[in-house]
């Protein structure tokens, strides 16, 4: 077996000559629905039966999983952005679970003659599974297919806080808040009759303990926890301010808000972060609350467990409690979005023969900015989770 790329040093410019959007991927007909879930499950010894409970999921929506149709328009969406800046980079596109898969896309990278790619990961925050296992499964595609040598692979930080990610929400949230103004009509006060209620997967609480580098010092939630607060509290922050150039408040004064979590998986016995969403909604109906924003600040497209965990079961939940319930959308390939995720991909690219296109981190939480290379054991495997060593991924 080949050895990994030791890491470099993300302070010296690279030439990227390709970009490698990488994604979890996601069934596209009924007959996918099993395999996709072995794939995503692999290793754990799950019958197909206990999938089954999942994959009805899928099924309900003819065994399609919209992740994939949203990734190839995302692809589609950086590239025209890129093209507009003048970078000659091509967009790749790789999936962890589904094709197609990283190593496919990996061998077509070098059969082009690409030799240095920057992977954009479509997840936002800390975590074994959302960082650190897309890291080993782009280690692993380089061993399976032996271009470990030929490619090197290099990933943008962590966008958690970055302004092209806050600022969907803040649309969302914000377009909620005035919908559900409207439906409480002139009796109602925000500030007194609604809640913002954002919404990321739950994980188990070791492994939210293990998010980010060791010593961190975040708290029992780690940096999972940590920074899905830190967006939480900009988007409600954003929203209490008056817009620009007016006198007052903002429609989200006074607004409570709260982190909840949702579409929990595995055994009963093991701890997961809580409370789950539809927990959480009865015991704000029950404290008085009459309408609900649900904010998936977690994702950053509209996938099956939005539509099925928020607006087939959590939206339910809500309005057979008797709430008003509005659901923001995820970022998905609102304009700010893509050009942040194009910012990221030009603060680690160096057109050839120029100078690192931009010198500028932007991040608007105290966490910010993430680091460009992972510190030593961020995002440390908990029981269940260990994979191989990896090295050479930035």
């Amino acid at each position: 077996m080949s050895a990994a790329l030791p890491p470099r040093d993300p302070s010296t410019p690279v030439t990227y000559d390709a970009v490698l959007l990488t994604s979890f991927g996601g069934p596209e007909g009924q007959d996918d629905v099993l395999p996709f879930l072995r794939n995503v499950t692999r290793g754990r010894g799950i019958p197909d039966e206990r999938l089954e409970e999942v994959a009805h999921h899928y099924r309900a929506f003819g065994g399609i999983s919209p992740i994939n149709a949203q990734n190839r328009e995302l692809r589609s969406a950086l590239q025209a952005e890129i093209d507009s800046r003048g970078l000659d980079l091509p967009v790749l596109w790789g999936n962890r679970n589904w094709d197609p898969y990283l190593a496919d896309t990996l061998r077509e990278a070098s059969a082009a003659g690409h030799r240095h790619l920057l992977a954009v990961v479509t997840s936002a925050y800390s975590s074994y599974s959302g960082c650190r296992q897309y890291r080993e499964d782009l280690a692993t595609a380089l061993e399976e297919t032996g271009l470990a040598g030929e490619l090197s692979i290099d990933k943008v930080r962590q966008y958690f806080d970055h302004p092209g990610f806050v600022t969907p929400f803040v649309d969302g949230v914000g377009a909620g808040l005035a919908a559900l103004a409207a439906g409480l009509g002139h009796d109602g006060d925000l500030a007194r009759d609604a809640h913002v209620v954002f919404v990321t997967h739950s994980i188990p609480t070791a492994a939210a303990e293990a998010s980010g580098p060791p010593g961190a010092g975040l708290g029992q939630e780690g940096a999972y926890g940590a920074q899905h607060r830190a967006v939480a509290e900009l988007v409600m922050a954003s929203l209490a301010a008056p817009a620009d150039g007016e006198a007052g408040v903002g429609l989200g004064a006074g607004v409570a808000w709260s982190l909840a979590f949702q579409s929990r998986s595995g055994s009963p016995s093991t701890p997961w972060l809580e409370p789950d969403v539809n927990d959480h909604l009865a015991v704000l109906a029950e404290q008085g609350t009459k309408a609900v924003v649900i904010a998936p600040i977690g994702f950053v497209s509209d996938h099956m467990e939005v539509l099925w965990d928020l607006d087939e079961e959590a939206s339910a939940t809500a309005r057979e409690l008797g709430l008003l319930v509005e659901r923001a959308p995820t970022p998905g390939v609102h304009p700010a979005f893509v050009s942040g995720l194009v910012d990221l991909i030009q603060e680690r690219h160096r057109a050839a023969g120029a100078p690192a296109a931009t010198a500028e981190r932007p991040a608007l939480s105290p966490l910010g900015p993430w680091y460009d290379v992972c510190r030593p054991g961020c995002c440390a495997p908990t029981r269940g989770q260990a994979r191989p060593a990896v090295a050479g991924l930035g």
